[in-house]
């Protein structure tokens, strides 16, 4: 995607000019065209027939049909080649169910220049060449679903899609969510994040999954590894290899036919 075609749709006047003043703003180093405004729901859906846009800057709380309202239309409608969706509200609350109609980011007013830009920019890349396939899949296969993480972070909330995951692993209280440039903290287990995304992630390990698009091998090595009875000891074993990261994960006896039917 060279040129991202971009809708703005909020129901105050003031709050869809400084969205595309920022827009005209972050030109030189985020180049995008605005295709569209719009103020309430059923509008944005018009524009949205017409224009074709392929990122939405989305507010939550609109009169009639609210944000989140008109995103669950947008992911539901399996006709639509679904745009990008960047939620711009005023409230951290919406944060939650953003994951749940498949928002790829969640901006609070006021936006900052950098930080949109660099939305717009993740996305651009995500949405080209080949994990463009990838993303379309992660939006139609996942139950009811969520497309990101929903990470808490210095008082902010981060959506981290779920095609940028390379492996999750429990350690301590917490797991730790893996993508090629930086791990996050998560606060669930690796046990619902398995049963929601199977058909994303696949168990290698009691306390790590790994992202099925991820795998590109496995490897003979030597680990301490708990052989399913809570024994350790050090034993000849596989390690799955994934792209992107020169972590190996072990793979356990019990998952060993599975990983090895997955690189056959």
């Amino acid at each position: 995607m060279n040129r991202p075609k971009i809708l703005i749709v909020d129901d105050e006047a003031p709050a869809r000019q400084r969205l595309a003043t920022l827009l005209s703003d972050i030109q030189q180093e985020c180049p995008c065209d605005l295709v569209g405004e719009a103020s309430d729901g059923q509008t944005a859906l018009d524009q949205i027939a017409l224009t074709k846009p392929d990122i939405i800057l989305l507010d939550v709380q609109m009169p009639g049909m609210t944000g989140l309202e008109l995103a669950q239309h947008l992911s539901s409608d399996k006709d639509l080649q679904m745009p990008a969706i960047i939620f711009v509200t005023a409230y951290d609350e919406y944060a939650l169910k953003a994951f749940e109609v498949h928002a790829m980011d969640y901006l609070l007013k006021p936006v900052r220049a950098s930080r949109l830009a660099g939305a717009i920019m993740r996305i651009s890349h995500l949405k080209s060449g080949a994990q463009k396939s990838a993303i379309t899949a992660s939006v139609r296969d996942l139950p009811a679903a969520r497309q990101c993480f929903s990470v808490v972070e210095r008082n902010r909330v981060l959506l981290i899609p779920v095609v940028e995951v390379l492996f999750l692993k429990a350690e301590q209280k917490y797991v730790t969510l893996h993508t090629k440039l930086r791990s996050y903290l998560l606060e669930e287990s690796l046990t619902s994040i398995e049963d929601e995304m199977v058909k994303m992630l696949v168990r290698v390990h009691r306390n790590a999954l790994v992202a099925r698009s991820a795998i590109i091998g496995v490897e003979r090595a030597t680990h301490i590894i708990d052989a399913e009875n809570e024994n350790e000891k050090a034993t000849e074993s596989w390690q799955v290899i994934l792209r992107d990261t020169q972590e190996r994960l072990p793979i356990s006896r019990r998952q060993w036919p599975v990983i090895k039917g997955l690189v056959r």
